[in-house]
């Protein structure tokens, strides 16, 4: 879908979406939820240990995660009375390359780089 907004107008649908996305992403708590479960070694972290991060009380940290899980961009799993989270890949690495290569061309690094033959001086 992100790609297709690069060549071409968005859909009701699709914009609806890719909205969706940038609303979830336009909380300073939840871009700082969504860093700190994406920094997370290991790809997960449980709810109780972002609580801890925020001076919000847990109802309101789960409302943010709530709104990142509706917006596609974390999933969680249920172990008991915990919810651990982490990120959806296919969602952040397409909006990633999104932000990444406007009109889906790679940075100019990588231009370089794939167009010199191999063991070429850089």
């Amino acid at each position: 879908m992100l790609r297709a907004m690069l060549t071409a107008p968005l859909t009701e649908d699709q914009a609806a979406e890719l909205a969706a996305v940038f609303k979830a992403l336009g909380d300073p708590v939840r871009l700082r939820l969504l860093s700190i479960i994406a920094s997370r070694a290991g790809g997960e972290v449980c709810v109780c240990e972002l609580t801890p991060e925020f001076p919000l009380s847990q109802p309101t940290i789960s409302h943010h995660l709530k709104l990142l899980r509706q917006a596609g961009l974390i999933d969680g799993e249920r172990r008991g009375t915990w919810v651990y989270y982490r990120l959806v890949p296919e969602t952040t690495e397409r909006l990633a390359a999104l932000l990444a290569s406007p009109g889906g061309e790679p940075p100019a690094g990588e231009r370089r780089a794939a167009a010199e033959p191999a063991g070429a001086p850089a």
